[in-house]
């Protein structure tokens, strides 16, 4: 394995990471449809300054390097988690040096590998107060439009609850966290700078804003008001977001081919995109 040589033992402890453990409650397979395309193996990529992905073809997991330790950004599939920390030794770091895993939402999908990250790390979670309580149960929220597909996922022991404005510093880094609701309602979506010598540009990671649910669930009916009033808060915070990079949590977000998106306006666009799902979702249901 051609590692350099001050990477050498960050790619013995990735390799030791990558080997699955006999009957690993916290990385046993979640299946579905889409896995293959959202688990499609990605070498990791820089982003911007310090900002990397580590993640899938189809499934975003972000890590900053903020030169006291590391942020992870999302868990993808319980599965995933090995090839999480393969991808975080190949750029040369030591999966011990992640300090904090942030989550955007607590669906199988993205939270479903930070059981084991955290566990493989010692890295502390931090979410919204609705996403904590999600990721401690390893369950959906009762007023999740998605409540429906029961889609369970390992539970995080401990998690800090973070709320929309608040800062983590860590080194020369500050992520602030961005309540971005409607997908779920503890929707929280990430930014920050980076900088490249003396060029800085504003990142974010966006929580899911498209409105998906069960085939029973209706936007439309009244008693689901709160969860449209949330998508419109969600969609007006996304908007006004400085973003010169925008990384959406599913990389495949909205019909994007890239794995982040640096197009003028790439955040108000994502927005606006899910305006108009909501909107069309709304009028196909009383049509």
């Amino acid at each position: 394995m051609l590692c350099r040589l001050a990477a050498l033992a960050a790619c013995a402890l990735a390799l030791t990471a990558v080997t699955p453990r006999r009957d690993d409650p916290l990385t046993r397979p979640i299946v579905t449809d889409h896995t293959r395309e959202w688990l499609a193996p990605r070498p990791p990529v820089r982003v911007f300054g310090d900002s990397y992905l580590v993640g899938f073809g189809g499934l975003n997991v972000a890590l900053i390097d903020t030169g006291a330790g590391l942020i992870l950004i999302d868990g993808a599939l319980p599965q995933g988690a090995p090839a999480i920390l393969a991808n975080v030794g190949k750029l040369g770091f030591r999966p011990t040096d992640i300090k904090y895993i942030l989550s955007t939402e607590p669906h199988f999908d993205h939270a479903g590998g930070i059981a084991a990250l955290a566990r493989d790390t010692g890295a502390t979670v931090i979410a919204s107060a609705q996403g904590a309580e999600g990721l401690r149960t390893g369950r959906l929220a009762k007023n999740d439009p998605q409540r429906g597909y029961d889609s369970r996922f390992p539970p995080v022991r401990s998690v800090r609850v973070i709320h929309d404005g608040e800062q983590l510093r860590l080194g020369h880094t500050m992520v602030t966290a961005r309540a971005t609701p409607g997908h779920t309602m503890g929707s929280m979506s990430w930014s920050w700078r980076a900088c490249d010598d003396k060029r800085c540009k504003a990142i974010v990671f966006a929580a899911s804003l498209n409105p998906v649910s069960t085939d029973d669930y209706r936007f439309s009916a009244a008693a689901h008001a709160p969860v449209v009033a949330a998508f419109a808060r969600g969609q007006a915070a996304m908007r006004a977001l400085p973003c010169d990079i925008l990384i959406t949590a599913h990389a495949d977000q909205d019909g994007a081919t890239d794995r982040f998106l640096t197009a003028p306006g790439a955040c108000r666009a994502y927005a606006d995109a899910s305006r108009r799902a909501l909107a069309k979702r709304l009028f196909d249901e009383v049509r």
